[in-house]
C-alpha cells in the first residue's frame, strides 16, 4: 500500500480521515457546518447564525445612550423653563466670583441665551434620533452579522454626546464660563456622567469581535 492511501481511503468510506472506520471526524476539522466556534463574535447553530457576546453589548450600551439622550431631549422641550434658567446663569455668570478678569465673558442678552438653549436642545434631539437608528441598525447587524455600519451610526451618535458634554459643558461651560465656580448653577458632574457613559459605549463598540476577512473588514461582526 502507497503512503498516503490510508487517509484517503479513510475519508472515501466515511472515517472522517482518521483512518479508523466508523470513528467520527473531530469538531471544526472538516468545516463542521454547525460546529461552536464563533467565539465572542457569534456561532453557527442549524444552519442559523447566533449573535455573538460583543455585538450583543454594543447594541445594549448604544441602546442605552439613545434612550437617555431621547429622555433628555424630551424633557427640555416639554420642560423648557427649568434648564432655561441653567442656560440663562452659566451665561450670565452672575452666580461665580464675578471676577472683573472673566466677567467680561459673560452673555447677558436674554435672546443670545435662549439661542444657545435651543441649540442645545436640537443638537441633543438630532443625538438621539442618530443614536436611535444606530441602534436598529444593530439590532439588523445582530441577525446579518455585518457590524460596521452599525458602528460607524454608533461612533458618530456617541462623538456627538461627547461633543455635547464634553466640549459644551465641560469646556465651555464649565472653564470659560466658570461654571465650576457656582454652587447653585454647576451642571459639571452630570456632564461628566454622560461623557463617561458615552466613552464606555464607544470602547465597547470598537472592541474586535472577530477575525480580519481579507478585504480588512471584521468577519464577526
Amino acid at each position: 500500500m502507497r503512503a498516503g492511501e490510508v487517509g484517503g481511503a479513510g475519508r472515501a468510506d466515511g472515517t472522517g480521515g482518521t483512518g479508523v472506520p466508523g470513528e467520527p471526524a473531530a469538531p471544526g476539522v472538516s468545516g463542521d457546518p454547525g460546529g461552536t466556534g464563533g467565539g465572542r463574535s457569534g456561532v453557527r447553530r442549524g444552519g442559523r447564525r447566533l449573535p455573538g457576546v460583543l455585538p450583543c453589548a454594543a447594541t445594549a450600551m448604544t441602546a442605552t445612550v439613545a434612550v437617555h439622550m431621547a429622555l433628555v431631549a424630551f424633557g427640555n422641550i416639554t420642560d423648557f423653563g427649568t434648564n432655561q434658567q441653567f442656560v440663562r446663569h452659566v451665561l450670565a455668570m452672575d452666580t461665580t466670583f464675578r471676577d472683573p478678569d472673566l466677567m467680561w465673558r459673560a452673555i447677558e442678552s436674554p435672546a443670545l441665551q435662549n439661542a444657545a438653549y435651543v441649540a442645545v436642545i436640537a443638537w441633543e434631539t438630532l443625538t438621539a434620533a442618530v443614536l436611535l437608528y444606530a441602534t436598529g441598525v444593530w439590532l439588523r447587524a445582530l441577525r446579518r452579522g455585518a457590524a460596521d455600519r452599525a458602528r460607524a451610526a454608533s461612533t458618530a451618535g456617541l462623538v456627538m454626546v461627547l461633543l455635547l458634554f464634553g466640549l459644551g459643558f465641560l469646556a465651555i461651560g464649565g472653564e470659560w464660563f466658570a461654571m465650576w465656580q457656582s454652587s447653585d448653577w454647576n451642571g459639571l458632574d452630570a456632564a461628566a456622567r454622560n461623557v463617561l457613559l458615552a466613552v464606555a459605549a464607544l470602547v465597547v463598540v470598537h472592541l474586535p469581535a472577530g477575525p480580519r476577512a481579507p478585504d480588512g473588514s471584521r468577519t464577526g461582526g
